[in-house]
């Protein structure tokens, strides 16, 4: 197989499962400016519904903040020029849109990931909605780069439960994975 066959093939296989586009590598503020930019004009030629639009966009941010945040595999230990890796992909079945994003996490981190989004899978929209504000109101934890609040926005602007699962990377890694359909 040619390098050409082979990358269309990557491509068929991605377009039939309804991917708009897909990014793997080192993600920063400005990559996620850039690619929320392509993700807003996309669903803006496509007349997307605005509401759905802006819980698509809204997901994206936050999964790809997660990621620029909390990868375990980056290339500047801190803000203001963070680079970290991950992959971010968007895409839209018969009748949901959907973000998939997914990054290496240590395994005490992943751990305590897992946790959350089980309390997370386990609550209906109204306690989603309850305890999110719940959590606005509170400081957030000395250790967190963000809010706190991220996996909770995920849950609540989601159509369904979200999707997660861990695959094992390294003795001190997992790969985390996130699905979120709109």
């Amino acid at each position: 197989m040619s390098i050409a066959d082979e990358h269309f093939d990557f491509q068929q296989r991605m377009q039939a499962q309804g991917v708009i586009f897909s990014f793997v590598g080192y993600l920063s503020e400005g990559i996620l400016f850039s690619l929320g930019e392509s993700l807003r004009e996309k669903m803006r030629l496509d007349a997307t519904d605005a509401n759905v639009a802006k819980r698509v966009f809204s997901i994206f941010v936050e999964q790809v903040q997660n990621i620029i945040r909390y990868s375990a595999e980056r290339l500047e230990p801190g803000p203001p020029a963070e680079l970290s890796s991950g992959m971010v992909t968007v895409g839209r079945d018969q009748t949901h849109f959907f973000v998939v994003c997914g990054n290496l996490v240590g395994r005490t981190e992943g751990r305590e990931l897992e946790r959350r989004l089980r309390e997370l899978a386990e609550m209906d929209k109204a306690s989603i909605k309850t305890y999110y504000r719940e959590k606005l109101r509170e400081p957030g934890p000395l250790e967190s780069r963000g809010a706190n609040i991220g996996l909770i926005e995920i849950a609540r602007r989601s159509s369904r439960p979200i999707e997660f699962g861990f695959a094992e990377a390294s003795q001190d890694r997992a790969f985390f994975c996130l699905k979120a359909y709109i």
